[in-house]
């Protein structure tokens, strides 16, 4: 009568996720400060072992697998320095097409010289309104408190602004 072994034949692979997947990930876990990520790159590692052709006779299973989630983590960051650069350029390029022309950046130079005159001209109170509304997002109750008028009052010196600035802007005479 012959034995049947009932383990089944040898799975060093096996043997060795389930003796160091758990340490490995935990390995991963403090190196990286991400459970996910270490999760991650563990089973890469793994993956890269099984790619292997055969598994070789490890005395130090542990540094072994050190060694290669060390690798896999230097390919990830030349990948992601790469990926970087050439986001980075591209941005760059982008930019460039995108740039005004002389032109263009003349004429936005000179409406912001026209808004800046106007403002100056405008009353002390209108153009206080409409910059605390406009660039310092205060709301109209706070500007009517502190300039101590109504918040219908400051309503119109916010439209007497902009109705200024739309002028300005567009070319229209003054009203």
């Amino acid at each position: 009568m012959s034995s049947v072994n009932m383990a089944g034949p040898a799975d060093p692979m096996g043997d060795l996720y389930h003796d160091h997947h758990a340490w490995l990930r935990g390995w991963l876990r403090k190196k990286l400060g991400c459970a996910h990520s270490a999760a991650d790159f563990a089973h890469d590692t793994f993956c890269r072992l099984l790619a292997m052709p055969t598994v070789p006779d490890l005395r130090e299973p542990r540094a072994f697998l050190v060694t290669t989630a060390t690798r896999l983590l230097i390919d990830h960051a030349r990948r992601a320095r790469i990926e970087r650069a050439y986001l980075e350029t591209w941005a760059v390029l982008q930019a460039d097409a995108h740039a005004s022309s002389p032109e263009e950046h003349q004429e936005a130079i000179d409406t912001l010289l026209g808004i800046v005159a106007l403002l100056e001209d405008l009353p002390v109170k209108v153009r206080q309104a409409f910059l605390w509304s406009r660039l310092e997002e205060v709301p109209q109750a706070e500007i009517a408190a502190r300039l101590g008028v109504s918040v219908s009052m400051v309503k119109q010196y916010i439209a007497r602004a902009m109705l200024q600035c739309y002028s300005v802007v567009h070319g229209l005479p003054e009203a």
